[in-house]
């Protein structure tokens, strides 16, 4: 029987997940979206370096098998070493295709006439550049693209619109960050890439929980309870802090509209995407 004290630690910590359940699921996932709906046999994603990414492969050498995964790495100029060679080491343990394409030149002949573009906008252009080329080489190789956006990032906001949550395929946008992580350890994805600290590498230096704020493992666990329809009053009273509610409120609130496709403006009764109601959107 639980303390009251591991209670109250429960109520705080992120959901776990059968990550053996959840793999055997996501395989079959992928091949009934690309063979069954789609009669598409490969798979074509962004490979950063990180664990996003390496447990999507992972799952779709799985459910395709390693000669219909096609890895793409896009690094630009001020892109760590490090994402170069933890790529690597996912493409080795799987056997899977790859290749690198260099985005520095793409991305500068544009922000070349842009020099004043700050941080942010360097890092959007560089995340719809490498899906510009994700997309073209999907149509080079007759392959799909394969989303890598986790459930916490796609929650608090945190990618870029028309950018990493483009592909029409997605196996790990329902899992929290910290179940991703569970699930790269059931797959054996390598440990130096559960073990890094998660960056969007768009400046050095960079991490995404410095980005955001705060820690995934205590956003999952709110995320978790304001899915539930719980107030902020009682996540307070289970043990969040107010700031950290605050601020996972706040990012889902104000990112919304990064969670739907375009708004048309209706004429008819058969506008597209606009004539049934819309759901909840969290």
């Amino acid at each position: 029987m639980l303390t009251v004290v591991e209670s109250a630690l429960r109520e705080t910590e992120p959901p776990a997940i059968d990550a053996a359940v959840a793999a055997q699921w996501l395989i079959a996932f992928l091949r009934d979206e690309l063979l069954e709906r789609r009669g598409i046999e490969r798979a074509v994603l962004g490979l950063s370096g990180g664990v996003d990414s390496a447990v999507t492969a992972f799952l779709c050498a799985r459910a395709l098998g390693p000669a219909n995964v096609y890895a793409i790495r896009m690094p630009y100029k001020t892109s760590h070493p490090s994402s170069l060679s933890d790529a690597q080491s996912v493409v080795d343990a799987l056997k899977i295709h790859c290749v690198t394409i260099e985005i520095t030149a793409a991305v500068d002949g544009y922000l070349g006439l842009e020099p004043d573009a700050d941080a942010r906008r360097r890092g959007n252009v560089m995340a719809r550049m490498r899906m510009l080329v994700l997309f073209d080489q999907s149509a080079k190789l007759g392959a799909l693209p394969i989303g890598t956006g986790n459930k916490t990032e796609r929650l608090l906001g945190y990618f870029t619109w028309h950018a990493d949550d483009t592909p029409p395929v997605n196996p790990i946008g329902d899992l929290f960050k910290s179940q991703v992580w569970e699930l790269a350890r059931h797959l054996r994805v390598p440990q130096s890439l559960i073990e890094k600290a998660p960056s969007a590498d768009l400046q050095a230096n960079q991490t995404d929980e410095a980005d955001l704020g705060i820690t995934y493992a205590r956003a999952d666990a709110i995320l978790a309870k304001l899915l539930l329809g719980y107030s902020d009053r009682q996540m307070i009273e289970r043990g969040f802090s107010a700031s950290d509610v605050a601020l996972v409120r706040g990012r889902v609130d104000a990112t919304h509209w990064k969670r739907h496709l375009p708004t048309t403006a209706m004429l008819t009764n058969t506008a597209i995407n606009e004539f049934y109601l819309r759901p909840v959107d969290f």
